[in-house]
């Protein structure tokens, strides 16, 4: 009889053993399963992550491209249209000039002073022309540079007598090393100069700039009307501008406040590495 329970005892004893391992087991295996599922799911995000963040380089590469696209564009247009001024509409004005003062020459005492007053206009319409397909004109730009460009468009504009423009250089000058870049910061502050005009009523305008080892800051001014800015909506004009600092990694604030005027502040790095 003892035998007999000893047996089942035993038997009992290897098939919970037996169970026990099976148990440990399964349980071995569910971690197993569960570990790789976690590690699946990790490799699962992060490939996702790394597709969604290749697909927001290429998105912000494709809109880069396509912004430098439409400036190239755009500045090749300026251009044309300055060359037409110039070669055309330039042509044109002198040989009128030309008549004018041939039929001053032979005109009577009382139509002098009229003519001479027409020559004269015609005369300034010929500086004004000039003067603007240069200003238009990027391989002027490159020629003369950024601060002799600005200068003279500033002389543009009080020559215009439509406000009172000045100029201030302070410190040493850094020599750009992508000429380009000076004909984006020249077409952005011809932006801001043309919003000035249009709608400011300004009659004064001041534009410095400030020579950094490492950068330059620029800050335009008027004394106009100002605006809302927190209300107000980005005309193209303002896209421009921001679209064009941002091709060249500068950093561009415009601030403005009603019956204060407006100001904007451009700080362009030097040292900016591109593609």
């Amino acid at each position: 009889m003892n035998n007999i329970f000893y047996t089942i005892l035993q038997q009992s004893n290897v098939s919970t053993s037996a169970e026990r391992y099976l148990l440990i087991y399964m349980i071995g295996v569910l971690i197993v399963i569960t570990a790789l599922v976690i590690i699946f799911f990790i490799v699962f995000q992060k490939r996702k992550n790394k597709l969604l963040l290749d697909k927001v380089e290429q998105q912000r590469k494709f809109d880069e491209e396509l912004i430098k696209t439409q400036q190239e564009i755009q500045d090749a247009t300026l251009k044309h249209i300055g060359r037409e001024l110039h070669d055309n509409v330039g042509q044109l004005l002198s040989a009128a000039s030309m008549q004018v003062n041939m039929l001053v020459a032979q005109a009577e005492d009382g139509m002098k002073s009229k003519l001479g007053d027409t020559a004269e206009v015609i005369k300034d319409s010929l500086t004004e022309v000039r003067a603007l397909s240069k200003s238009l004109n990027s391989d002027v730009i490159y020629d003369q540079g950024f601060d002799a460009t600005l200068a003279n468009e500033i002389a543009r504009l009080n020559k215009l007598n439509l406000l009172e423009a000045d100029f201030e250089v302070i410190g040493d000058k850094v020599d750009f090393e992508n000429k380009k870049d000076e004909v984006i910061l020249f077409r952005i502050l011809q932006e801001f100069f043309s919003n000035t005009i249009k709608y400011a009523n300004a009659d004064h305008l001041e534009v410095k700039i400030t020579y950094h080892d490492n950068h330059m800051l620029i800050h335009a001014k008027d004394n106009g009307d100002g605006f809302d800015i927190s209300n107000a909506e980005k005309g193209s004009g303002l896209i421009n501008m921001e679209n064009r600092a941002g091709l060249i990694n500068t950093a561009i604030t415009l601030d403005s406040k009603v019956g204060e005027g407006t100001s904007l502040f451009l700080n362009y790095p030097f040292n900016f590495a591109k593609d």
